[in-house]
């Protein structure tokens, strides 16, 4: 039986983290169910087309340059108090720390003709190929059930594919979790100018058809129609095929350890702050993980790279003698919309408002000196805790990248600095890059507060 130091289950952005810190400091392996570890946020752009899909498969080099073994199988059983590791593929491996990375699965709700074919769901490669493959065989009309980045991302792809494409979602906007719906009239109304059919304030009811999926029932009684026969022929396969996703979230891959001592809540693997599971010489990173938000102290989901990726840094720190604890969720995110990048981090104006006293401010300037040619509109919104001065939260529209301006934005939260130190922000300025040296954005919101 091949022992390990350090066993990891998973092999997603949290896995990859934690390998490249520990480096060859133990002997490390691996256990990745899938062929490749994914650039998640990419696959939305592979089936656009605008990259080939083997550009989201990240390199095998990334765990075994950093002197780990890579053990492709699919873990099946775990003895914790043998601390054995068996897999579907007959092998077992013995351990002495043992990292659970197995990170989340999308869901898909138990609605009446969710088994339909033709129904999807868009997290892995599976799922990504599967598509791809729908959409080569001749798919004409799609519906994308939520109006989340991923929903939006991927009903802008099949639009620009030129399928008919439909937009559903439960809240009355899009982008619900990521901004208020007074930031978001110019995303919108790119989507539908994509020629995207928005159905928002809808739920789903019901999928129907028969051989496969033809159309989605919605909460308020009217139906979404997906397949029309071809008068032409009376053939089957010359029928539209429909398809719809499901991107309505994801839930964590933990059903291997139902039952076992491993102390689970509701959206994940309970950990300390020291990614320490209930177990002794157990760990959790990323996805699979229940944590809460560094903001509010509440259990928030968190299921992005971006917060995997810190705890797995975090966890090999502390494996290598460090004692550094995680702080919680701060969900910065970005994405964008026809011509709109819309970014945002912590909490939402409508957000702030169900739990603290808040001030709000705005501000609406250009994206370079306004004189310039290529200058654009850029607009951010900031909520700050009324009491504490604090930000809370802010979210950003503009007509270039805002990665950058939503990074700055989570430091200024992380690190608790103030509204009133951020009016005096020292930036930079330059015609080509911001707004003029009078001003800026950030500056301009906060002198806005009310």
């Amino acid at each position: 039986m091949q022992h390990y130091e350090i066993l990891v289950i998973g092999g997603g952005p949290a896995a990859i983290s934690l390998v490249k810190v520990i480096g060859t400091h133990f002997k490390t392996g691996v256990i990745r169910p899938e062929d490749h570890s994914l650039i998640y946020c990419a696959m939305p752009y592979a089936i656009e087309q605008l990259i080939p899909v083997q550009k989201t498969f990240k390199r095998d080099e990334l765990v075994l340059s950093a002197g780990a073994d890579l053990l492709r199988d699919t873990c099946s059983a775990v003895d914790f108090d043998a601390k054995v590791v068996t897999t579907l593929g007959g092998e077992q491996y013995s351990y002495s720390k043992l990292v659970v990375a197995t990170g989340a699965k999308p869901v898909l709700p138990p609605l009446p003709g969710s088994g339909l074919p033709g129904v999807h769901t868009f997290k892995t490669e599976a799922d990504m190929l599967a598509l791809s493959a729908v959409l080569e065989q001749g798919a004409t009309h799609a519906a994308v059930i939520g109006a989340g980045a991923i929903g939006i991302e991927l009903a802008q792809a099949l639009a620009s594919r030129g399928l008919e494409t439909h937009l559903v979602d439960i809240a009355s906007s899009i982008l619900p979790n990521m901004a208020d719906p007074d930031m978001l009239g110019g995303p919108t109304e790119e989507l539908v100018k994509a020629g995207i059919h928005l159905h928002l304030g809808q739920g789903v009811a019901a999928l129907n058809g028969t051989d496969r999926v033809e159309s989605i029932q919605l909460t308020n009684g009217e139906a979404i129609h997906l397949a029309q026969d071809d008068c032409s022929t009376s053939s089957k396969s010359a029928q539209t095929r429909p398809l719809v996703v499901f991107a309505v979230g994801m839930r964590p891959d933990t059903e291997l350890f139902q039952g076992s001592a491993l102390e689970m809540g509701r959206q994940g693997i309970i950990v300390n702050g020291r990614m320490e599971t209930s177990i002794p010489d157990v760990y959790a990173i990323g996805d699979c993980v229940q944590f809460s938000s560094a903001i509010t102290g509440e259990l928030q989901p968190g299921k992005l790279a971006t917060n995997a990726v810190p705890m797995g840094k975090l966890l090999g720190k502390n494996l290598l003698g460090g004692n550094v604890e995680y702080q919680g969720f701060y969900n910065g995110a970005a994405t964008k919309v026809g011509m709109w990048y819309v970014g945002s981090v912590g909490l939402t104006e409508t957000q702030a408002r169900s739990r603290y006293p808040v001030l709000v401010g705005e501000a609406e300037l250009t994206t370079t000196f306004p004189i310039m040619p290529e200058a654009k509109a850029a607009r951010l919104k900031v909520v700050v805790n009324k009491e504490t001065g604090l930000l809370l939260g802010a979210q950003i529209t503009s007509g270039a990248p805002v990665a950058d301006k939503v990074d700055q934005l989570t430091m200024a939260i992380q690190y608790g600095i103030k509204a009133s130190d951020l009016e005096f922000f020292s930036y930079s300025s330059q015609p080509y890059q911001s707004y003029y040296p009078a001003d800026n954005l950030l500056i301009h919101a906060i002198k806005d507060l009310k």
